[in-house]
């Protein structure tokens, strides 16, 4: 125990630990450091291309820029081509830094101003004095497609919310933004020739918000200029009330079509984008022509055409691109393929999600190809959110970006959702690993690329659980098994052995929300069980800490009530720490009836101030009580059977980094 806590001792008294520079995110294909250094200082900008970008970068590294040839140079080539960039070559690039120069090479500016976001990344400061490493980079994205999507058409989101997203995200090489601006509750893209569709009367949701035909020109040209593709849905036939309201006529009948068609007039004259978004999923089609109709029509206009998948079924040739949103969505060959499946982080919760994401393969593929385009993570607030803080927040947009951003530019992941790495399992070191270091440098990120922004994420990749298998309950929640008395690694019960198992992570799922589709902690759950789960905790003093705890993530997509005053949850979970029972917040919400219109408070964990929890000096047993009665209730649709349990500072916005947890109690062993 006295050697143990040695280590303790010396591990905090190291000065490096958890520091990672330079923090590159995503890692670039290919990168050899040469070991010497560029000052940034003074520096001749040789080539415009990108010209207002690469000065933006100087301005920050208080770097001169001369008009005249000097000894540092910044040289910047467009090639034909770049022989040893394999794919997607227009947005590869290279790099070369001496310690007087900065070569880059690419196809097109796209290219040099993905190169440019690496080269802001690798910018180191000592003291005063701004450097880069020098190094050689070969770089270029597995997709070509690596995306998010808001669904303003539910929530209306501000043009400045959405430009800051755009802007942040295009430094981690996201290049396409999805606008999904109609729906049943809101038409909210202008339109000069039907005024009526954006009548607050024909909204059932945030009433007269909508995007004028300026603002949407310049959204498109704001994203142009940090090469992002801008996406427009105009959802059809299907997810269309509000122009049903507005014109009293179903999109899909004659008189639909007409208004629909010079709708489309509109929104093509008024976007300068390659692609044109149609919707067609979730809907009963009652007129074989209207898709096949629309679809001509639009691209009739010069757009290419995307379509929900499932949606309306097409034969290559019929439609240029199709986004899978279901788990029933299939890739045709022929027709190049977005992949959305279980990518909703409407449902995702904040930290075991979070993992599968990263560890996953998009499509199950290494890397992209002519039918297999990417991947778009989508937000979709069916679940009224009025605060666009909340909305990233709970959502966890900008971690859950990152973690797109990276595997969809280097390709690659251990397996897809259907995974037993989608978990930090701990007999998969190496992927632990992987985990562990992209953490690192996303969190160098929170703090520096997004501070002042809602990230909610703290490290969790240290946190480990002894969980037991699961006891019968037979419905009685309440029931009380042998953990609470006492902490084993087999326990009997009627009969029965019943054994424990470690796993890593803040955040984890026993049966996750869309069951067996995306494995849990447990193989093959069942209903009308009880689990245990228990982290040690050793803290170097006694302290005041915070303790993010929550046993079912609200789904920004359900209606579902809040729990009960004085309990967690709606399956009898509980908490004890050092013994002592952890006893729930004050629900702010109290409303019997469930509604989408009536918006989530503080249900959510990172939408609420942390447990404020005290800590001895020396190891801490916190242990977590995890019924489940049915997957399904009257009061949550989708019982999420899971936990979340990180200790943080009292403010909840940074992890206790002077802890050690362990998954039994390292004093008996």
């Amino acid at each position: 125990m006295k050697y143990f806590c040695f280590l303790i001792i010396l591990y905090y008294s190291l000065p490096c630990v958890g520091k990672i520079f330079p923090p590159l995110l995503p890692q670039p294909q290919k990168i050899v450091y040469t070991h010497e250094k560029l000052i940034l200082d003074q520096i001749y900008l040789e080539n415009t291309e990108n010209l207002q970008e690469w000065c933006a970068w100087l301005h920050e590294t208080n770097t001169t820029v001369t008009s005249i040839p000097a000894p540092k140079t910044i040289k910047i080539n467009i090639l034909p081509q770049l022989p040893e960039i394999p794919l997607n070559s227009q947005e590869g690039y290279k790099i070369k830094i001496t310690n007087n120069q900065i070569h880059v090479s690419a196809t097109s500016s796209t290219g040099t101003y993905r190169a440019l976001q690496t080269i802001r990344q690798l910018t180191c400061k000592d003291k005063d004095i701004y450097y880069l490493p020098t190094c050689e980079i070969t770089d270029w994205p597995a997709f070509r497609i690596r995306g998010f999507m808001h669904d303003v058409g539910r929530t209306y989101i501000s043009l400045k919310e959405l430009k800051k997203e755009i802007e942040l995200l295009s430094r981690f090489k996201i290049n396409v933004f999805h606008w999904h601006l109609t729906e049943n509750q809101a038409w909210r893209l202008e339109s000069k020739l039907y005024p009526e569709l954006n009548s607050p009367q024909n909204m059932t949701r945030m009433p007269g918000k909508y995007y004028t035909l300026q603002e949407a020109k310049e959204l498109v040209k704001f994203c142009k200029e940090h090469h992002v593709m801008l996406i427009p849905e105009i959802d059809m036939p299907g997810h269309s009330e509000a122009f049903n309201r507005a014109f009293h006529a179903d999109m899909q009948s004659q008189k639909g079509m007409e208004i629909l068609k010079k709708l489309m007039d509109e929104v093509c004259e008024t976007f300068d984008v390659p692609y044109i978004h149609i919707g067609t999923d979730e809907v009963k089609f009652t007129n074989p022509e209207f898709v096949p109709e629309m679809v001509r029509y639009v691209r009739s206009k010069g757009k290419k055409v995307i379509s929900w998948n499932p949606g309306w079924n097409y034969q290559p040739g019929e439609i240029d691109m199709t986004q899978l949103w279901s788990y029933r969505g299939k890739a045709q060959p022929g027709i190049p393929a977005i992949d959305c499946r279980f990518h909703y982080l409407n449902h995702f919760d904040t930290y075991a999600d979070l993992v599968a994401l990263y560890n996953s393969r998009i499509y199950n593929c290494g890397q992209g190809s002519e039918d297999i385009a990417g991947s778009i993570l989508a937000i979709w607030n069916d679940r009224y959110i009025t605060d666009e803080k909340q909305i990233v927040a709970e959502n966890n947009l900008y971690a859950n970006m990152l973690a797109l951003a990276e595997r969809a530019w280097l390709g690659g992941g251990t397996c897809y959702f259907d995974g037993p790495e989608t978990l930090l399992r701990t007999e998969t070191p190496e992927t632990n690993q992987k985990f562990a270091d992209f953490e690192q440098r996303m969190l160098w990120h929170k703090h520096h690329t997004f501070a002042g922004e809602p990230f909610p994420y703290v490290r969790q990749s240290h946190v480990k659980w002894n969980i037991t298998d699961a006891f019968p309950n037979q419905g009685d929640l309440r029931k009380k098994f042998p953990p609470e008395d006492t902490e084993a690694e087999t326990y009997e019960y009627e009969g029965k052995r019943y054994k424990t198992h470690t796993v890593n992570g803040a955040g984890i799922y026993l049966r996750h929300v869309w069951g067996n589709l995306v494995p849990g902690f447990y193989k093959n759950p069942q209903e009308n069980h009880t689990a245990y789960a228990t982290t040690w905790v050793y803290s170097p003093e006694q302290q005041s800490a915070g303790l993010l705890l929550e046993f079912q993530n609200y789904s920004r997509s359900e209606s579902d009530l809040p729990p009960e005053p004085g309990k967690w949850d709606y399956k009898e979970s509980r908490a004890w720490l050092n013994g002592h029972e952890l006893l729930p917040p004050q629900w702010q919400s109290t409303h019997k009836e469930r509604s989408n219109e009536i918006p989530l408070t503080n249900e959510n964990c990172v939408s609420r101030p942390p447990l404020q929890v005290q800590l001895h000096k020396g190891w801490n047993k916190l242990m977590l009580k995890l019924p489940i009665g049915k997957f399904q209730t009257p009061q949550v649709r989708l019982v999420k059977w899971m936990f979340t349990a990180v200790f943080v500072t009292p403010d909840g916005t940074e992890s206790l980094e002077n802890l050690i947890y362990s998954p039994t109690n390292p004093e008996k062993q």
